[in-house]
């Protein structure tokens, strides 16, 4: 079955406009590689797809750590070539997990801009209640870093009651998870001044960011297979 993400439908002014960049960045990222060549449609036109979307939010993140393009190229370089949007999408969420919490005032134009599409008064109330962004007067207070995930979440065909609740869910279990590990930590380095207690915790930070992604990742598919199954879906694959 054709899904959504092998259908690319996005003109390059389109993709730029979504992803925030200009047209002349997406063109120049495609000169040096860093993203992959658009569709050929009729006319000769070229066609985006959720796969250059989500290289282009890698991309922002790894520029908000810093990375030159020289060191963007290299970490996009050792990366699988038949990389999914989703899978793209976990490489970004480890690397946006070591960015500082990023507050940004926004005007309503700014906002738009950076989320690459209108946002109409509901819209608004959703991200507000998602914690995503907040009223300061005429502008808007905004997490940078959980922006675009809530622009994302908008277009998710589930009630507005059932993302807060699971947005509810995964904080608990991540709280719980967070606490648990720490207390093993606590535990491990009793007999350690704070200066190794620092050390390690940089050291095993990411290695615990990318396990709880990986796990949840492949615990979540294994979930949906089987929902899918039991209820009668015909092409269960599609839930990889």
């Amino acid at each position: 079955m054709t899904t959504e993400a092998e259908e690319p439908a996005l003109t390059i002014d389109e993709l730029a406009a979504r992803s925030g960049v200009s047209v002349r960045t997406v063109r120049f990222y495609g000169t040096r590689g860093l993203l992959p060549p658009p569709v050929i449609g009729p006319r000769r036109v070229g066609r985006y797809g959720r796969e250059h979307l989500a290289r282009l939010a890698l991309i922002e993140e790894l520029q908000l750590q810093g990375l030159t393009l020289a060191g963007i190229e290299r970490y996009l370089e050792r990366l699988p070539a038949d990389l999914s949007d989703q899978d793209l999408a976990v490489h970004r969420a480890v690397v946006s997990s070591w960015a500082p919490e990023a507050v940004e005032t926004l005007s309503r134009a700014d906002l738009e801009r950076r989320a690459g599409r209108p946002l109409d008064d509901e819209d608004l109330r959703r991200l507000a209640a998602m914690d995503v962004l907040a009223p300061e007067g005429d502008d808007w207070r905004v997490d940078a870093g959980l922006l675009r995930l809530g622009v994302r979440l908008l277009d998710v065909p589930l009630s507005h009651e059932v993302i807060l609740a699971a947005r509810t869910a995964l904080l608990d279990h991540s709280r719980a998870a967070a606490r648990e590990l720490s207390d093993l930590l606590r535990g491990a380095v009793t007999e350690r001044d704070a200066r190794d207690v620092r050390s390690l915790s940089a050291h095993m930070q990411p290695l615990v960011v990318q396990a709880l992604l990986t796990t949840f990742q492949r615990s979540l598919k294994r979930e949906v297979r089987q929902w899918l199954s039991e209820a009668g879906a015909e092409d269960v694959e599609d839930a990889e």
